[in-house]
């Protein structure tokens, strides 16, 4: 295992999103999270051993078991049970709230931007398992579609994807959700980010609609830390991008402000966990293994 040092998926994000561009960062993130891991997905991902059966004229000699054929003087090939076929979507919020963030921008990156490094870290390692990978970018409407694919191409599209403008304020998570159940038409991974400042009943009427239709799903509820824990001692004023609306609040409500984005997680980690999805908090100041290892755990688990 590389030390921590050298690995990027370890790095500061803020840091790490100084150095290069998108797909450079990416890169960056996906070969030091590789290299971290105890077994690489680069072996034993595409194929797994199922049985053996009789060898007939015109089989791949590479798949004969010469051992077998040695001892006993039978010939049989190995059968394996495919695993490439794996059909990903991901869903990336790119609303008006994900475009804050509680710090300057030397310190911190917005939702938005951590979410889209994140994105295309997960659609280059789940490209690299040689899965199909989606992408879908929505506000308050759905600015990119781009469906499945395997291909080498497929990584060019997706990161000019990702970096395509938005213009929407509001977040229709409902709208996206159904997108990505018309483009995954066969059970697979959906995996959805954003800062869930959604209509929480219909967003969760929509996951429980691809869980019913045997798709594994993962949330990445991105917070930034100031969201998290209300960190500010003064008199302030916030702002709603989406909404416009404003609130004063002061030192006085950082109690209630606590309990209530407790509250709130519990409540999402709570119905997400009845209906067989997981739940995961990701902070913006929060190394990108953290988050990859859990999708990842999620995709060794795909039944």
């Amino acid at each position: 295992m590389e030390s921590s040092a050298v690995r990027a998926d370890l790095h500061d994000p803020a840091t790490l999103a100084s150095l290069g561009h998108l797909e450079v960062i990416a890169r960056w993130v996906v070969d030091g999270f590789l290299s971290g891991l105890h077994r690489s997905p680069r072996k034993g991902f595409s194929v797994e051993f199922a049985d053996f059966r009789p060898y007939q004229p015109g089989d791949d000699l590479r798949y004969v078991d010469w051992k077998i054929a040695a001892r006993s003087d039978r010939w049989v090939v190995k059968q394996y049970e495919e695993e490439t076929n794996l059909r990903a979507t991901i869903i990336l919020d790119v609303s008006a709230s994900m475009d804050w963030r509680g710090a300057p921008a030397a310190e911190r990156l917005t939702k938005r931007t951590y979410g889209e490094q994140l994105a295309a870290a997960l659609a280059l390692l789940l490209l690299r398992q040689r899965d199909a990978v989606g992408l879908i970018r929505f506000d308050d409407a759905v600015r990119t579609s781009v469906p499945p694919r395997a291909r080498t191409s497929q990584w060019r599209r997706l990161v000019a994807a990702l970096m395509e403008p938005s213009g929407g304020r509001a977040s229709d998570a409902p709208t996206a959700l159904a997108q990505a159940a018309r483009l995954v038409t066969r059970r697979g991974m959906v995996i959805f980010i954003s800062d869930l400042l959604v209509d929480v009943d219909a967003t969760l009427s929509a996951l429980r609609g691809l869980r019913a239709a045997g798709h594994d799903v993962t949330v990445l509820h991105v917070m930034d830390p100031a969201e998290r824990s209300f960190l500010l001692s003064g008199e302030a004023r916030y702002a709603d991008p989406e909404s416009e609306l404003v609130v004063p609040a002061g030192a006085d409500v950082r109690a209630v402000y606590d309990r209530t984005v407790e509250t709130v997680i519990a409540e999402w980690r709570s119905a997400l966990g009845a209906m067989g999805a997981r739940y995961e908090v990701v902070l913006t100041d929060q190394p990108y293994a953290t988050p990859l290892r859990r999708v990842f755990d999620a995709r060794q688990r795909q039944p």
